[in-house]
Parts: structure tokens; C-alpha cells; sequence
């Protein structure tokens, strides 16, 4: 399924390279959903790169000038903390959305480039990492020879698309992983939930080239519907493909067809619902009309005894149609899906044309991103933390983890304290989360050993090769581990990625070097500052092994019911309190267009509990002092500023639309102070009265962590 927000080059990789599955994986924001996983050893030894450093947010860490004391926190406390940042702030035409993520992913994107231009180019067999990262962004970089190939890298794949004369063939296409192809059915591999010690194989719901299933059920879709047709249509006439227009037509509606077999993303984060292992040689009885063994053969798991199926009353809906669809259509498909997926990586008329649909007409991005940004990202994409090893010694001091490591520990224990005070939950279900919040895992920073790149092949020159041996290179890296021990130290993000997460199966909360400075994380800012911004991102990751499908999970990372029903039931009307909240709120640009409260659930109770338990370890830091007052404003004032600056974004329509489409979190602007609405000491610090905009009477708060 195509994440329509994700930058284009990145997108092919993550596309062709299938993930470990994100399910497991509570992000701070969407951003982490185009990370590739990486893991192990190796040495860079690459050239000298400039450091840049991080902009600080005023003296104490409060852009104040930014803004505008006009606005009554109790009305809008979005324009009360970053109004005037709103007013003089403009999206940069190549982002469809712009905010503190982004300007802290423009610093790392500035500071990666600095690294990969940094590196000589040599001989990448011999030359180490520093090499083969050249090799990758200069082939990307080289636009003179990319224009002269035009089409041609395509035409092998092509070509083997026109030879699928039947069936089997294309589900042959389908399972083959590390190209550009497409397929009905995900596969990925990543720590099985019910045995989080062992890799396992997972099978998903996949097929459609326009993102969520509402894109194609909903009527107000049908403006984006038709532009896509017609995208099809181009990319197929860009490829030499016959009857184009026809084809597109004929793409779409068999795409609306597995739509409607598709589970709703509500659905598909189930995780009572999502684990459902399946034999390898049940699939055909189970699922019929779809090569199953071919395909698995293809993908080179036939030698894997079972698959967890996630979407399992999707799948043999999606085989049917598979099996009740022409060929000619089913190729036609494939060859836009091919097409379509490398296009970034092609001459210019197919990367303008990949850009005008995916970027400019579905997110209403002006202009396509600078070439030095789109080739760091591909370099980045494939040797992440080659680069990482290197953005580590320029921009992760060890001091930083200490500081980070002390305020974990001050968050952690408020969350115990938390627990301790609960009145709604009974002591048997208490036990097991006390004990769930003892067995957590902290990564910080970076990992303690890198990945090993010295198998993937690299050339000068050779983009399109580069890009398909990356993608083999981490399909086979995935698949050889099925059913074999999960290597603990794993990172699910690279150093420089400005994002946090929390994985249920292992338990653990992860917080990259790159989202550690301001406005963040700031050691030298107001401590109030600093627990409001990084300490409720601490929280929200916390919270994340406690939210809605995280709390299925034990401290061992077992998928497993350990409540009880009493207990269970208190947390499921609190939560869908919180997701009538969320669903409330209204977006005029954005007629009939609402947050689902149930994609979105995880997210918002992070929200909540973790600057509720960031809250609480402030004040716990404290010893029982007063807080000093700065610049008038009260110790708990700044908490709250803090968290409300950390969320200013700003959106164009479109992307608007996407993220309320296609995205797991509500969006930025909300998330500055949709939580606080229900934390009685924002109301007592603000002053904030019966009558305000904002205002939630107490019986009516929502209270679960």
C-alpha cells in the first residue's frame, strides 16, 4: 500500500524491500513508518564533514517570540504558544507540511548531506562503506547519465511482466521481493508476537496503489479516483505499454475490488484479531484460486513451515479476485506498480510524473524536493547506519545519553507511581503491570553494534542496479532469519532519524540520537521545559506498551490477555471517551473530513498518559521545592508550552487530507492541546474557566493513566 506523505526515493525502497512489521512498532510521529530496519557490524573510515549545529529555542528553551499573548490558552492554546511562529511562517514549497519535525529533519538531512559528500568516491569493492554511500548518492546525483538511459534500466523488468502469460507466472512476479513489482500480499519478517524470542514470517493485505481502502469507497474520493486513472494511463504510455487508457481503467477497478475485501486500518491494528498462523501448504485449501506455493517459492520462504496471517478474512477475497481477473489486466497492473515504484529512480518525465501525482496532486506539495535532498535520502535508505556510525561522532556527545538516562528514570518511576495510585484498576491486573514496567528495555541514541554492509554489491555509475541490489540485499538479510533467535539489539531506526517508537515484542522504547536536541531536548534549557517536550515524548512512549493494543502485550513481550474483564472494560469506556474527543473536532478547509478516533486511539492515549506522567515526574523532580517562576511563567506553565511547541505544524489541504486518510496520528496542531483537555492542572495553571473554548467539566475528563 502506497504511504502517499513519504519522500519519493525512500518510497521505492520501502515499497520493494519489505519491513519488519510497524504494527509492533508505537512511533512518535508518521515519519517512521518509510524507516528500514537495520542491525550489526563494520567500520566506515570516510572523509572530514562540516558540523552543523542545532538552533536553540530562545534562552530558556521557549521560543517566546513566537507566540502570541493576545490568544486566551483556554480558547486556543495552539495560537497562544506558536501563533505568531503561524503567522510568519511559510510551508517550504517542496513540503506539503511543515512544523518542529521538519525543521529538525532538515537538520539532519543537512547534516547527512555534509557526511555523503564527504566521502570520496573509489572503488566501492574495495573502498569500505565510505565508498559504496559515494557510489549510491553520486549515481543519484549524476542527472546527465540518468537522462540518457531514459526507460531503459525498466525494460528487463518489463519484459518479464509481457513474458507472465499466465497465472502462475505473475504470482511468481508477486512474491519475488527486492524489485520494483508489486503484489496482492505483504510478506515481512519481524519477531513473532507469540514468541518474541524467534523471528517469524508475516502475511498481509496489500494491492492498492492509492493508499486506504476509503480512497476508493468514499464519494468525496472521487476527484483523487479520477486523477489516478489517469496517472495510470501516463505511467503505462511512459512504459510503451499497450492500450493504456483502457488498462487504467480496467487497474482501478479490480484495485476497487480488493479495497473492498481490504480490513479498515481500525481492523488491521487489532491485535486480538491480526495473529492467525497458517501452514504453508494450507494456503491453497484456506485461500484458493491463488498460487500459493509458487509464490512462496518466488519469495524464497518455501522452506518456512507457516505464515501469521493478519488480515485473514481479507485473503481469500483477495484471492479470488486474483484468480477472476484477466491476465492482461493483472500484467497492466504489475507494469504500472513497477513503473510506478521506480520511477524517482528514472529520467526526469517519469519522476516529474511520479511527483505531480503522488506529492503535488494527493499533498499538495508545490515542488519537487531538491536532487541533494532526494539522493541523501536514497543513500540514507540504503546504508543507514553506515552513515549513522559517522552522524554518531559528530553529533552525540556521551553526556547527552546521561542526561537522557536520568530523565527516563525520573519518567519511569512516575509511571510506577502512577500505576501505585490508580483507583479504577484491580490489584491482579496492577501486578502484571507493575511488572511489565519493570522488564522495560531502554535504547538511547545509537546502537551498540552496526550493520555489516560488506555483502551488498555496489557500483559506480549504476543507480538502478544500486537501488535493486539494496532491496535484495535487505530481503535476503530478512528472510534468512525466519525462525531463527531475534537479535535484541536490533534498531528499528537509524541515528539520524528524528522519530521514538516503542516495540510490544520486545518491550523497549528507543529514542534516536537526531530528535535528542532542541526543541526537545535542550540539557542547557528550564528543566519544566525539557520534562513538558522530551519527557512527554519519553511518556508517550511508555504509555505506548499500556495504550489500546500495546496493553496486549506482557513484560515479556507476549501477545497475551493479562487483565481482567473488569479491568479491561474500565479502560475500554475511557478510551472510547478519548476517541469521541478526538472525533469532535472539525477541519473547515476539510468538509465531512473527522481523526478516526480508533485508528488514531494509540496515539492519543500516548498523548494523554505521557504527558500525564511527564507532569508527574516534573514535579517529583522538584524534592518538594517551588518551581522558580521565569519570565512570569510558572514551573507547570512551561511544561505545557513545552508540549505545545514541540506540536507546531503547519498543513497544506491535501496533506491534511492524506494524514487524516492514511495516518495512525492526529495531527500535529491537535496534538499541541487536545491531551491537556482532559489534565486538571493545565486548567489550574492557565486559569482556564467554565465557558472557555476549551473547557472539558471534570466529570468528563478522561482519566486512564
Amino acid at each position: 500500500m502506497k504511504n502517499t506523505l513519504s519522500t519519493a526515493t525512500l518510497l521505492a525502497l520501502a515499497l520493494s524491500a519489505p519491513l519488519a512489521a510497524h504494527e509492533d512498532h508505537g512511533c512518535l510521529d508518521d515519519g517512521c513508518q518509510v524507516q528500514l530496519l537495520f542491525a550489526d557490524a563494520g567500520d566506515t573510515g570516510g572523509g572530514t564533514a562540516t558540523t552543523i549545529a542545532a538552533k536553540r529555542f530562545g534562552t530558556w528553551g521557549i521560543d517566546t517570540a513566537g507566540m502570541d499573548r493576545s490568544a486566551k490558552p483556554g480558547t486556543d492554546f495552539f495560537r497562544y504558544v506558536s501563533g505568531t511562529w503561524a503567522d510568519t511562517t511559510q510551508i517550504p514549497a517542496d513540503r506539503s507540511s511543515y512544523g518542529n519535525f521538519a525543521l529538525l529533519r532538515d537538520l539532519s538531512e543537512a547534516r547527512l548531506r555534509a557526511l555523503v559528500e564527504s566521502y570520496p568516491l573509489g572503488d566501492p569493492a574495495t573502498g569500505g562503506d565510505a565508498a559504496k554511500i559515494a557510489a549510491l548518492y553520486q549515481a543519484f546525483m549524476d542527472e546527465e547519465t540518468i537522462e540518457a538511459k531514459g526507460a531503459q534500466p525498466l525494460q528487463p523488468l518489463l519484459a518479464d511482466i509481457r513474458a507472465a502469460t499466465d497465472k502462475d507466472k505473475l504470482a511468481a512476479l508477486m512474491g519475488a521481493r527486492g524489485g520494483f513489482s508489486g503484489s496482492f500480499l505483504g510478506l515481512s519478517v519481524t519477531d513473532d508476537q507469540r514468541d518474541p524470542d524467534r523471528y517469524a514470517l508475516y502475511l498481509s493485505q496489500s494491492g492498492l496503489g492509492l493508499g486506504d481502502r476509503e480512497m476508493y469507497l468514499r464519494d468525496n474520493f472521487a476527484p483523487q479516483r479520477e486523477r489516478y486513472q489517469a496517472y495510470i494511463a501516463q505511467m503505462l504510455a511512459l512504459a510503451g505499454w499497450d492500450r493504456p487508457e483502457a488498462n487504467a481503467k480496467a487497474v482501478l477497478a479490480m484495485e476497487t475490488r480488493i479495497a473492498e475485501a481490504h480490513w479498515t486500518r481500525a481492523e488491521s491494528r487489532n491485535r486480538d484479531k491480526t495473529y492467525n498462523p497458517l501452514a504453508l501448504g494450507d494456503f491453497a485449501t484456506k485461500s484458493p484460486g491463488f498460487p500459493w506455493a509458487t509464490f512462496f517459492r518466488s519469495a524464497g520462504v518455501d522452506g518456512t513451515e507457516r505464515a501469521v496471517v493478519r488480515q485473514d478474512s481479507a485473503i481469500p477475497r483477495i484471492a479470488a479476485i486474483f484468480a477472476d481477473t484477466d491476465v492482461a489486466t493483472l500484467q497492466a497492473w504489475q507494469a504500472f506498480q513497477t513503473v510506478d515504484n521506480a520511477a524517482p529512480l528514472l529520467s526526469r518525465d517519469f519522476a516529474q510524473a511520479e511527483f505531480e501525482f503522488r506529492s503535488k496532486f494527493l499533498s499538495g506539495q508545490p515542488e519537487q524536493r531538491e536532487r541533494w535532498k532526494r539522493g541523501t535520502s536514497f543513500a540514507d535508505g540504503a546504508m543507514g547506519e553506515a552513515i549513522g556510525r559517522d552522524y554518531v561522532k559528530l553529533y552525540f556527545p556521551p553526556d547527552a545519553k546521561a542526561k537522557m538516562d536520568a530523565l527516563v528514570t525520573n519518567v519511569k518511576a512516575a509511571m510506577g507511581a502512577r500505576l501505585d495510585a490508580l483507583e479504577w484498576m484491580g490489584p491482579a491486573t496492577k501486578a502484571e503491570a507493575r511488572a511489565k514496567l519493570q522488564g522495560f528495555g531502554l535504547k538511547i541514541g545509537h546502537p551498540d553494534t552496526w550493520r555489516d554492509y560488506s555483502g551488498l554489491q555496489v557500483v559506480n555509475g549504476d543507480l538502478f542496479g544500486n537501488a535493486l541490489r539494496s532491496n535484495r540485499f535487505e530481503w535476503e538479510y530478512r528472510r534468512n532469519r525466519i525462525g531463527k533467535p531475534v537479535d535484541k539489539g536490533e534498531w528499528g531506526m537509524t541515528p539520524q532519524t528524528v522519530n521514538a517508537y516503542y516495540s510490544s515484542v520486545k518491550n523497549e522504547i528507543v529514542f534516536p540520537a537526531a530528535i535528542l536536541q532542541p526543541p526537545f531536548f535542550d540539557p542547557d534549557a528550564d528543566p519544566a521545559v525539557n520534562y513538558g517536550a522530551i519527557g512527554g515524548v519519553i511518556g508517550h512512549e511508555i504509555i505506548h506498551g499500556f495504550d489500546d493494543q500495546g496493553r496486549k502485550s506482557d513484560g515479556e513481550g507476549v501477545l497475551r490477555d493479562w487483565w481482567t474483564a473488569e479491568d479491561a472494560a474500565k479502560f475500554e469506556a475511557q478510551a472510547a471517551k478519548l476517541g469521541a474527543q478526538y472525533e469532535a473536532y472539525t477541519f473547515p478547509q476539510l468538509p465531512g473530513m473527522h481523526i478516526n478516533g480508533r485508528v488514531a486511539m494509540g496515539e492519543n492515549i500516548g498523548d494523554l498518559g505521557g504527558l500525564t506522567i511527564a507532569l508527574e515526574a516534573y514535579r517529583r523532580s522538584l524534592g518538594g521545592q517551588p518551581a522558580p517562576v521565569i519570565d512570569g511563567f510558572t514551573g507547570e506553565q512551561r511544561l505545557f508550552m513545552g508540549w505545545g511547541q514541540v506540536w507546531r505544524t503547519l498543513w497544506r489541504d491535501d496533506a491534511l487530507r492524506q494524514q487524516l486518510v492514511n495516518g495512525t496520528h492526529s495531527p500535529g496542531h491537535i496534538r499541541a492541546f487536545a491531551p491537556l483537555r482532559n489534565i486538571d492542572a493545565w486548567y489550574e495553571a492557565f486559569g482556564i474557566q467554565q465557558g472557555d473554548a476549551l473547557w472539558i467539566a471534570p466529570e468528563d475528563r478522561v482519566r486512564i493513566w
